[in-house]
């Protein structure tokens, strides 16, 4: 399972607003959008800042999304 910033992207382009803008405005590095860009993890200090100035909550901006063939838990029973 991953993490997909998908949501935040759509978020921006409702918002007319590009990467560099929201960089700006929620006061994160250049580093943190281009880890955001390629789906890499960010601290969560990054995900609040981004929903403090977009005015939005975690669910609006992330998602959690299965890889494929991860069909079984590590932890199931066999």
């Amino acid at each position: 399972m991953h993490i997909s910033y998908n949501k935040l992207w759509k978020l921006l382009i409702d918002k007319g607003m590009n990467k560099q803008d929201l960089g700006k405005i929620a006061n994160i590095s250049p580093a943190s959008i281009a880890k955001l860009g390629k789906g890499a993890n960010v601290t969560t200090d990054v995900l609040l800042k981004i929903c403090e100035a977009l005015e939005c909550n975690l669910e609006d901006i992330i998602e959690t999304v299965k890889n494929e063939g991860d069909e079984q838990n590590e932890y199931s029973i066999k």
